[in-house]
């Protein structure tokens, strides 16, 4: 399906831009309505507000980098798509992931023409109160991707 491969095209220029810490970038993935919920709670709407956010958090510190993984793609309507994943970050400097930074993304997409851009964007913490269980589940299978990606070493 055409939208499918262009959400997961979007979500992934997301992750790309803020793997690559480029707040101009990210934001213009966004909606001039659209906001993003941060791991953090925090909150920000429009691509403007959203690229002083992160700029501001790029130049005050190092960031960890995604690894994701899509879970489910579903449209919702002609021109809006929901996007959910699950996602883990590695710590700058590391090459394995931090099992506290584990999230649920949930990004949703609408089509203006032949562009999609973000209407929301929310990152929600995945700590599994009381089932760590799951949360090895969650951190195994983002290993697999991230040792996938590392190049083999003959």
């Amino acid at each position: 399906m055409a939208d499918d491969s262009a959400v997961r095209d979007l979500y992934s220029r997301l992750l790309d831009a803020w793997n690559r810490r480029d707040a101009r970038a990210y934001a213009a993935l966004i909606a001039d309505d659209g906001t993003i919920i941060g791991f953090d709670g925090s909150i920000e709407t429009g691509g403007k507000e959203v690229e002083e956010h992160l700029a501001g958090i790029f130049a005050d510190h190092p960031t960890a980098s995604y690894v994701a993984k899509v879970r489910e793609v579903r449209p919702l309507g002609p021109d809006t798509v929901l996007l959910r994943a699950i996602s883990g970050l590695v710590p700058p400097g590391a090459d394995d992931l931090n099992p506290a930074a584990n999230s649920h993304h949930t990004l949703i997409a609408e089509r203006h023409g032949d562009t999609w851009r973000i209407v929301l964007f929310q990152n929600t913490p995945a700590a599994y109160h009381g089932r760590p269980h799951l949360v090895d589940q969650h951190t195994t299978e983002l290993r697999e991707l991230l040792e996938e990606q590392q190049p083999r070493l003959p």
